[in-house]
C-alpha cells in the first residue's frame, strides 16, 4: 500500500489535510510535522496567539490496516517530515493526492501552448475564466509538467470549486530561468525583469495563440462568447493587462492582481476601456506599484471608462487572511507576503470576482 497525502488548494497554494499509511500494532503517542513547513516564524506567531497552526495534528485513527492522520491544513510548498513514535517519513515518499485539480482539469497541449482545462458538465454556452499564473510557476523548456499553474497558489482550482457552471483555462508559459529573489525589486519603472523574447512569459505571441484557442471554443458552441474573463497575478497581472490589448474583442472584462508595471503595461492599462478591476496591495514587492495603478485607473477613468475600479489593500484587509501578521516584520519580508493580494481578491473581497462574473460583453 502506498502512502498517501490528501490535499487541496488552499490560500497557500497546495496544501496537506491528512496522511494515510499503512500501519501495524499500536498507534504511537507521539505524531506530528516536522520541517521548514511548519517551523517558519508565522507558524510560531498564529501558534502562540491562537493555541493552533497549520500542521498541528487533529485527529489519528486506524483503520483496516491503515493510519489516518488528520492535520491542521499545511503547504506542499516547504519540506516536510511526518514523525510517528520512531519512524519518520519524508516528504518525497508520498503520493501526492489533490481534490479537484487531480480529476477535474484535463492536460492539454497545442503546439507551444500547454494548458489545463476544467469543462462544467453543461450542453449550452457557458462563461470562460482564463488564468495567468504568476512569475516562477510556469516551467522551462523541456522541464513543462502542465501542473504548477495549478497547485502553487490559491486561484484556478478554487474557481472551478467556487464556479462550477464556468470553464476555467489555465495555461502555462516558458519562463527564463532567472533569480525570482532579486526580481522586480526596487527595480527602476523604466526597466523590466521580463524578457522580451516572444517565446517566453506572457508575450504577445503566446498569448495570441490562448486567445485562438478560446475562440475555437466559441465557434464550436462551447463558451458564451459575451462572458470570456481574464485575471491573473503579478507576472500574470501583466499578462492580464496585455491580453486585453491583444485580444481586445474577446475579453468582457479583466481582473489583473498586483501587475507588474512597466511602460508597456502602463500604457496599455491607461488606455483600457473594457471594464476592469485593478487590485493590489497598499505596498508591494515592487515598490511604487500602487502609484502607477493609480495613475493608470484614474486616466481610465477621466477618459470615460466608469466602469475602471481600483482597490489597494490595507494591513487591515489583508490580514483577514493572514497576511503579513508576524508583528515586526523587516521591510522586505513585509513586502513580499503583501504581494498576496490575490488571495483576497479571489476570495471575492469587496466582491469583485461576483463584479467580474456578472459583466457581458455587448460588442
Amino acid at each position: 500500500m502506498e502512502y498517501i497525502a490528501n490535499a487541496f488548494v488552499g490560500l497557500t497554494g497546495q496544501e496537506i489535510s491528512s496522511f494515510e499509511l499503512p500501519w501495524e500494532g499500536e498507534v504511537p503517542a507521539d505524531i506530528h510535522l516536522e520541517g521548514p513547513a511548519v517551523e517558519t516564524d508565522h507558524i510560531r506567531f498564529v501558534k502562540e496567539s491562537r493555541g493552533h497552526a497549520p500542521g498541528d495534528v487533529e485527529s489519528v485513527e486506524l483503520k483496516d490496516g491503515k493510519l489516518i492522520v488528520t492535520v491542521e491544513p499545511s503547504t506542499n510548498k516547504a519540506p516536510w517530515t511526518l514523525v510517528a513514535g520512531d519512524r519518520k517519513f519524508e516528504q518525497a515518499e508520498f503520493t501526492v493526492k489533490t481534490r479537484t485539480a487531480d480529476d477535474k482539469f484535463a492536460k492539454i497541449e497545442e503546439g507551444r501552448v500547454m494548458y489545463r482545462l476544467y469543462s462544467p458538465d453543461a450542453t449550452e454556452p457557458r462563461p470562460m475564466i482564463l488564468f495567468l499564473h504568476g512569475g516562477g510557476n510556469g516551467g522551462y523548456e523541456g522541464e513543462r509538467d502542465n501542473e504548477k499553474q495549478l497547485m502553487a497558489d490559491y486561484g484556478p482550482v478554487n474557481f472551478a470549486e467556487d464556479y462550477p457552471d464556468v470553464f476555467v483555462m489555465a495555461p502555462m508559459c516558458v519562463e527564463e530561468r532567472r533569480d525570482l529573489s532579486k526580481a522586480n525589486m526596487n527595480a527602476p519603472f523604466a526597466q523590466s525583469n521580463f524578457s522580451k523574447d516572444w517565446r517566453y512569459g506572457w508575450s504577445r505571441y503566446y498569448l495570441g495563440k490562448v486567445c485562438d484557442i478560446i475562440r475555437r471554443m466559441i465557434k464550436e458552441g462551447k463558451v458564451d462568447p459575451k462572458r470570456v474573463y481574464v485575471t491573473g497575478m503579478s507576472m500574470g497581472g501583466a499578462g492580464t493587462v496585455r491580453a486585453m490589448s491583444v485580444g481586445s474583442d474577446l475579453f468582457a472584462a479583466a481582473v489583473p492582481v498586483c501587475p507588474s508595471m512597466t511602460p508597456e503595461t502602463f500604457d496599455i492599462l491607461k488606455s483600457i476601456r473594457r471594464p476592469i478591476w485593478v487590485a493590489s496591495a497598499y505596498i508591494d514587492h515592487t515598490l511604487y506599484r500602487h502609484k502607477y495603478l493609480v495613475d493608470a485607473v484614474m486616466n481610465m477613468r477621466d477618459n470615460g471608462n466608469n466602469n475602471a475600479h481600483l482597490t489597494l489593500y490595507s494591513p487591515e484587509d489583508l490580514a483577514k487572511y493572514d497576511i503579513s501578521i508576524t508583528p515586526d516584520l523587516p521591510y522586505p519580508t513585509l513586502f513580499r507576503q503583501n504581494h498576496w493580494s490575490w488571495v483576497p481578491t479571489y476570495k471575492d473581497e469587496y466582491g469583485i470576482m461576483s463584479w467580474l462574473l456578472n459583466q457581458t460583453k455587448e460588442d
